[in-house]
């Protein structure tokens, strides 16, 4: 008789969830996911209105988030991306020239002198001082925990940056990858950004971004890998914790019910992590809510016609940080445009009412770009995820637990864990890819019970 498969079961069906249990399938595992939402993606998700599907929010990745192209292509979704032939990211200014922060085809970091030597945004002064600071940045080690004391900004001003300079420049990178200003961010994360994506390899920091609905590119995709390797989804099961059971086992605890596993990955926010572990399973977890979240919203407005050709590009000197066109992805071939403006760190923002952003914004849409001044917003739609990411502040790094708990067979993931990264996509893949070799590592060690038990 066939032993039967060592058994993991993920709690969260986010992207580290999904990735976790992709991976353990891989790995010969019998996979049952746990979402308690009815829909899988966690913070990677989509809705229709009227016809037009709309995102919750425009994520992007790099070609160095080398986890997550993986992911896309194990389940399938790698044809439904665009990733730039070589970074070129427009940088718009109300009334004013349109620069670029793009690359040559030479080695990092001369890849992108040519476009500093050029920026109409920075005066020759300025971009002569962003140079000598990016050639320090590049000296720095992301993985020295001593510069977790230190704020991006505080780096930079000791390196001559001044105000203008950091919003012109620095800070159209650092806010969408780690969503808090230079201002407030750790210097740690911010090195990680740079040297990673911009200072060590000249084709890194290639942009790429889904050209369908992210449910689609995601959930969907991940569901059907999971099954068709045999794996369970449940979506709508609430869990109420983890323990350890009377047989040593892990005991996934649901409402109206328990399963037991092999071992259990937790792949959910960290400000509900603790709450789902008995006290001690996490070094610092009284603590986890100390990481805090930083809100990011969206403003998607729909307009008669076509108002630009670009497919994406940065502003300085509005409030709009960075625009996406969404038309291929919402689904229209009317004419009609329809672009989406994502607003990171957006703490000012998160409270106000959709009618009055959508007024504020298309305003600035209309500084921006003359074409839309002329156009009439048809539709138009604001997302918020109020918790999307931790603050990426100071004293973070030894907030971000490890994979492994001191529960026996429990192990955490997501893009809050220690992965190095910010709280991004290839962040919370590469947790769950980690967390699920720890996992069927240790399932695979376990005494086998005859079957999962499942109690009512």
């Amino acid at each position: 008789m066939n032993e039967r498969r060592p058994s993991v079961v993920v709690v969260g069906g986010g992207l580290a969830g999904l990735a976790a249990g992709v991976e353990a399938a891989d790995r010969g595992a019998a996979v049952t996911l746990l979402e308690r939402r009815p829909r899988l993606g966690g913070a990677t998700w989509s809705f229709e209105r009227r016809g037009i599907s709309f995102d919750n929010g425009q994520h992007v990745f790099m070609r160095c988030c080398e986890a997550y192209r993986w992911f896309l292509e194990r389940i399938g979704s790698a044809a439904n991306v665009r990733l730039q032939s070589r970074l070129d990211v427009p940088v718009l200014r109300p009334g004013g020239p349109v620069g670029a922060i793009r690359r040559t085809r030479g080695p990092a970091p001369l890849h992108l002198l040519a476009a500093l030597a050029t920026y109409p945004h920075l005066s020759r002064r300025r971009r002569l001082a962003v140079v000598r600071a990016a050639l320090a940045l590049r000296r720095l080690d992301p993985d020295d925990a001593a510069l977790d004391r230190l704020t991006f900004g505080e780096w930079l001003a000791a390196r001559g940056q001044d105000g203008a300079t950091v919003a012109s420049f620095w800070d159209l990178i650092v806010l969408p990858t780690v969503n808090v200003p230079s201002a407030e961010a750790s210097l740690k994360l911010a090195a990680m950004v740079f040297r990673t994506g911009l200072l060590s390899r000249s084709d890194a920091a290639d942009i790429g971004w889904a050209t369908v609905p992210l449910s689609v590119l995601h959930g969907e995709a991940a569901r059907r890998t999971l099954e068709a390797a045999g794996g369970e989804v449940r979506t709508g099961a609430a869990v109420r914790g983890v323990r350890n059971g009377t047989a040593g086992r892990p005991v996934v605890d649901l409402e109206g019910g328990h399963l037991e596993a092999d071992a259990v990955v937790v792949a959910v926010p960290h400000d509900a992590a603790g709450g789902l572990l008995p006290p001690g399973s996490v070094a610092g977890q009284d603590r986890l809510g100390e990481l805090g979240t930083s809100p990011i919203v969206n403003v998607h407005l729909v307009y008669d016609r076509a108002v630009t050709e670009l497919p994406m590009a940065a502003t300085v000197g509005s409030d709009v940080e960075y625009v996406f066109d969404h038309t291929a992805a919402g689904g229209l071939d009317d004419g009609r445009q329809c672009l989406t403006i994502s607003l990171s760190a957006a703490r000012r923002h998160i409270g106000r009412r959709s009618a009055d952003l959508v007024e504020h914004f298309s305003a600035e849409m209309a500084r921006l770009l003359p074409a839309a001044a002329g156009a009439r917003v048809t539709e138009s739609m604001v997302t918020r995820e109020r918790a999307a990411t931790f603050v990426g502040a100071p004293g973070s790094h030894a907030l971000r637990a490890a994979g492994r708990t001191a529960l026996p067979g429990v192990f955490l993931a997501g893009a809050w864990c220690d992965t190095g990264w910010p709280a991004t996509m290839e962040g919370a893949v590469r947790s769950g890819l980690d967390a699920a070799q720890l996992a069927t590592e240790f399932a695979e060690a376990a005494p086998r019970a005859p079957e999962p038990a499942v109690a009512a």
